[in-house]
């Protein structure tokens, strides 16, 4: 797939033209150091924020559940050490399903957690499938987040749990003067320094795209678009100082 020019911090906040295109390119190159920069580069968060998410479905004891934009299946591993379940891991991304399944393989998780490509916005799953879901990191890489929301929920079984995780902007203004300067240039820095420009790529773009999602998809908005899909008892959290947001809820009957 030909390379295509990363949109600079201005353009970012804007929706992207072709958000599927685009994620693949972003993510192509990332999957060798993927797991410990994305855990670098969240100052230690991400594994928190992850089993934060995964506590809203192992409640149920779910026995089949997809983890969407499973990338190089760190939710979907936790998900089976967690749970008696079948996991599903599907991703957008070859590069990354193939990192995914050496993770798998290295955890000798292979009979129970399954690696397929496709995307999020048109599951190829029937409809109630499965009686668990989890997403990470999504709804900023698809064109329209709430029709994206109504087939996640149409995969899902009536009473089913789902949860999901993605960075937030944190709303003391204290704290976001902070994250402002860590998104804009410790981030990319850091991430250049540590793994080389597709990392430094990755960081320039991800402040910025961040900033954007949530001035065109407010909390409440968000909240909003959950509900309209037919998820109820949505709750949420913020999390570290308000630079994480775990979603959940389930699927009315």
């Amino acid at each position: 797939m030909p390379s295509a020019r990363l949109p600079g911090p201005a353009s970012a906040q804007e929706p992207l033209a072709d958000p599927n295109r685009f994620a693949q390119e972003l993510f192509t190159g990332l999957p060798k150091r993927y797991d410990l920069l994305e855990a670098i580069l969240s100052l230690g968060q991400n594994e928190r924020w992850r089993r934060e998410m995964v506590d809203h479905v192992v409640s149920a004891t779910p026995t089949r559940v997809l983890d969407v934009a499973t990338g190089t299946a760190g939710v979907a591993l936790q998900l089976e050490e967690r749970t008696p379940a079948h996991i599903v891991g599907v991703d957008l991304t070859e590069a990354m399903l193939g990192r995914g399944r050496e993770n798998v393989a290295r955890a000798h998780a292979a009979s129970r957690v399954q690696l397929v490509a496709g995307r999020a916005e048109q599951l190829p799953f029937p409809d109630a499938g499965f009686d668990a879901l989890t997403f990470t990191y999504l709804l900023r890489y698809v064109d329209e987040p709430a029709a994206t929301l109504v087939e996640l929920a149409r995969v899902l079984k009536p009473g089913a749990p789902i949860a999901s995780l993605e960075f937030h902007v944190p709303p003391s203004r204290f704290w976001r003067a902070w994250w402002w300067l860590y998104t804009r240039l410790v981030l990319p820095a850091a991430g250049g320094l540590l793994a080389g420009r597709s990392w430094f790529r990755v960081g320039r773009f991800l402040g910025p795209n961040i900033s954007g999602h949530y001035r065109r998809h407010p909390l409440a908005a968000t909240v909003a678009m959950w509900r309209d899909a037919g998820i109820v008892d949505v709750e949420f959290r913020l999390m570290s100082l308000g630079g994480g947001l775990v979603m959940w809820g389930r699927k009315g009957g």
